[in-house]
């Protein structure tokens, strides 16, 4: 387990530096911040010293160079548009987004585990019908327009919660709920299927012979074996949600990384974005190892070498 995770680690910088050099490269391509920063009634002079004081007078190669070599000292640079360090920038959003991410995971585990155990107990009935085309809303439903949807009949219509902003548990159920409906939608079938795969098979039916009772059986023996696909796509839609809720948080003012990072692509701010990049990155990283070793945990024939 110890190789496994010191190899995770080793391949996690190459993946660190692929991200800086895509983004990077990307970046170069959308234009030039100088001209965003001193608009129409910067001279040339003005031109020279700003590009000379960022380091953008530099080639594009040695600027990606010094940029890693900063990086690895934890310096990611100096907010163009703030005047602050984009780590210290993008950091202070990093709980609020963390917050309104984990607490969609959180709302989609909750609601889709019972319910896709329920509906592969009660398999072609009325109930089952239903749950499956209410999940198939869920999965159709775009989120922002869910969270669109759900000020106007929540807040605006009904007064029940607070439209904007981040403070008290109130605030998050709108973000967060618009944010794990598509994610509930998506575990409710994903826990049906697995549980159909092996209510049928012998242990199973043993589990029966024996008289347990069908609680046991399905949350005990049954949902065991559904959980390492279940974990698999849920790490990843973990990761995605990260991307979904750039949008969300634009939608609810939530004050996270989704709403920074707008801001500053549309100003092209480079240390803010690459600083983004990065911390997302190493985000999605961790959850993938995270979901690797819970498959050893759930079940032991499974072992990394």
């Amino acid at each position: 387990m110890y190789k496994f995770i010191f190899r995770r680690f080793i391949q996690s910088i190459g993946v660190l530096l692929a991200v800086s050099l895509i983004i990077f490269a990307m970046l170069q391509l959308t234009g030039d911040p100088i001209e965003l920063m001193l608009g129409e009634e910067g001279t040339q002079q003005d031109e020279i010293r700003l590009r000379k004081a960022l380091g953008l007078d530099k080639p594009i190669p040695l600027q990606y160079g010094l940029f890693l070599k900063n990086a690895f000292q934890g310096n990611l640079g100096i907010s163009y548009h703030h005047g602050v360090p984009a780590m210290e920038l993008v950091l202070e959003r990093v709980p609020a987004t963390l917050e309104l991410v984990g607490f969609s995971m959180l709302f989609a585990i909750l609601i889709s585990i019972p319910l896709g155990v329920y509906a592969a107990s009660k398999r072609g009935k009325f109930r089952d019908r239903a749950i499956l085309s209410c999940s198939l809303i869920g999965i159709s439903a775009p989120p922002f327009w869910v969270g669109i949807v759900c000020i106007l009949f929540f807040s605006v219509a009904l007064g029940w919660l607070p439209t904007s902003g981040r403070g008290g548990f109130e605030h998050l159920i709108l973000p967060a709920g618009s944010l794990a409906l598509y994610r509930i939608a998506l575990f409710i079938r994903l826990i049906r299927s697995g549980m159909l795969d092996v209510l049928n098979q012998e242990y199973i039916l043993t589990a029966h012979s024996k008289g347990l009772s069908e609680k046991i059986v399905f949350y005990k023996h049954a949902l065991k074996n559904t959980l390492i696909p279940f974990i698999t796509i849920g790490g990843l839609q973990m990761g995605s949600l990260f991307a979904g809720a750039i949008v969300t948080e634009r939608i609810f003012a939530w004050p996270g990384m989704g709403r920074l990072i707008l801001d500053s692509i549309q100003k092209l701010d480079y240390p803010v974005v690459m600083c983004w990049a990065l911390i997302t990155a190493c985000i999605f990283i961790v959850i993938n190892l995270i979901v690797d070793i819970s498959y050893s945990i759930i079940d032991p024939r499974i072992r990394t070498n």
